[in-house]
């Protein structure tokens, strides 16, 4: 069945906008379909795959358009589309645009340049063949410009994985039980799980098995006082409330109201009482320093290039920057800073990120344990093994999509020295005095 001629017009549009990157792409298609509520379902679904699939090929489809007649705009939709629900589908096509478009899909990419057939920008693609070779940076290259399968988190409070397995197959969905995380499914295609009963009412929640992992390193216990540091929406936040058994304190800070804002519905779904959202105004707010030295575990999920998301956001490779990447590690050497005094001495403090690149990740650790030396760094594998996670790593924990399927993830574990603790907090009371 033919695609109305207008939804190559549609995509265009939508193309145009989306390669400006002033935002983030899914909410430039949101607003777009908002703007045009004509478009059907079907239409709606066939467009966005386009746009992401033109995202994650845009080099590849960048120079495939040099070639052929009309806008250079048009040739690239063309490609997307052809892609995503292949030529014959495609209504409104001029009879040069149909040949030019077979001639070119035929084309053999995998003789492609390497850096070309990345799809990545010139200087990621030179940062990954630096830390990985060749070959290796691209199985990774492709493994994030593949889109990724849609992983849940079982709510412990409510239900086991086994039970929720049996749950989605009724539906029916399949389901399989993720490697690394006790509590994650894996669903084996891409349903609407919105309007499931199971996610109603809180016994489901979309997270990746990475991030379920990320969270489970923390360690968090019955009876703690715990911090989420950057809790954004509150993904992380909730997976540690169930860990903690809905006892103890756990806060949720973070600097936008608005992502604090869409941790409330989800919190009321969960059944977690002991979750306390504050909202802060940086990472020094009176109402951090007051919790000075009073914490059990503290998680630093931090603000960084999102450069390990990008299955699900291929928009991002190309919106971030090298400038933007050395602005993000002050930010997220400051955070890390601010974080650890409210480690209580004997505490454990987690710093990650969903980065690949090395200066957001070693290079902000090793830079923190130079000027921290009341911390320890944990090796990771002795964490792992603790939390009974069959997962081979070192002294950080380092996850990529074409090795484990999972988001690209990495994170330290640091333990805070009992002794030098207490002469730090101490000295940390008698400064904020001062300065008031």
């Amino acid at each position: 069945m033919r695609l109305p001629p207008a939804i190559i017009g549609h995509t265009e549009a939508v193309l145009r906008e989306v390669l400006r990157f002033t935002g983030p792409a899914d909410g430039t298609l949101s607003r777009y379909f908002r703007e045009n509520p004509r478009l059907g379902g079907r239409e709606r679904g066939v467009i966005a795959e386009a746009i992401y699939g033109l995202l994650r090929n845009k080099s590849v489809y960048t120079s495939f358009s040099e070639s052929g007649t009309g806008s250079a705009m048009r040739r690239i939709t063309l490609l997307g589309l052809a892609d995503a629900v292949g030529i014959d589908s495609l209504g409104g096509l001029s009879e040069e645009e149909d040949v030019w478009l077979r001639r070119v899909m035929e084309i053999d990419r995998s003789h492609l340049p390497l850096a070309l057939k990345s799809n990545m920008p010139e200087w990621l693609w030179q940062k990954l063949s630096t830390k990985f070779g060749d070959e290796e940076a691209m199985k990774l290259a492709s493994a994030l410009n593949t889109p990724a399968s849609l992983d849940l988190r079982v709510n412990a409070l409510k239900s086991n994985r086994e039970d929720v397995i049996a749950s989605l197959a009724q539906a029916p969905i399949l389901a399989e039980a993720t490697p690394f995380s006790a509590l994650g499914l894996r669903i084996i295609k891409k349903p609407s799980i919105q309007n499931l009963p199971l996610f109603k009412d809180g016994t489901i929640e979309v997270q990746d098995e990475g991030s379920q992992v990320l969270a489970q390193l923390l360690g968090a216990k019955r009876g703690e006082m715990v911090a989420d540091f950057c809790a954004g929406a509150g993904g992380k936040t909730l997976a540690l409330g169930a860990s903690m058994r809905n006892t103890g304190r756990l806060y949720a800070f973070d600097i936008s109201e608005k992502r604090l804002a869409k941790l409330k519905p989800r919190l009321a779904r969960s059944g977690l009482s002991n979750v306390h959202p504050v909202v802060i105004a940086h990472e020094r707010d009176a109402k951090i320093k007051r919790l000075a030295g009073k914490l059990d575990r503290v998680l630093v999920d931090a603000p960084c290039s999102g450069l390990g998301t990008l299955r699900r956001n291929p928009d991002v490779k190309w919106r971030q920057t090298q400038v933007g990447v050395a602005e993000l590690n002050v930010k997220q050497a400051s955070i890390l800073d601010s974080a650890a005094r409210l480690v209580k001495g004997g505490g454990r403090l987690v710093y990650a990120t969903c980065s690949i690149l090395d200066e957001e990740n070693e290079g902000i650790v090793e830079q923190f344990l130079t000027t921290h030396p009341d911390f320890t760094l944990l090796p990771v594998s002795q964490v792992l093994e603790e939390q009974k996670i069959e997962l081979e790593m070192g002294d950080y924990l380092k996850l990529y999509p074409h090795i484990h399927n999972t988001d690209g993830f990495f994170a330290a574990v640091f333990q805070r020295n009992k002794v030098v603790a207490k002469i730090a907090v101490k000295d940390s009371s008698e400064a904020d005095e001062v300065a008031e």
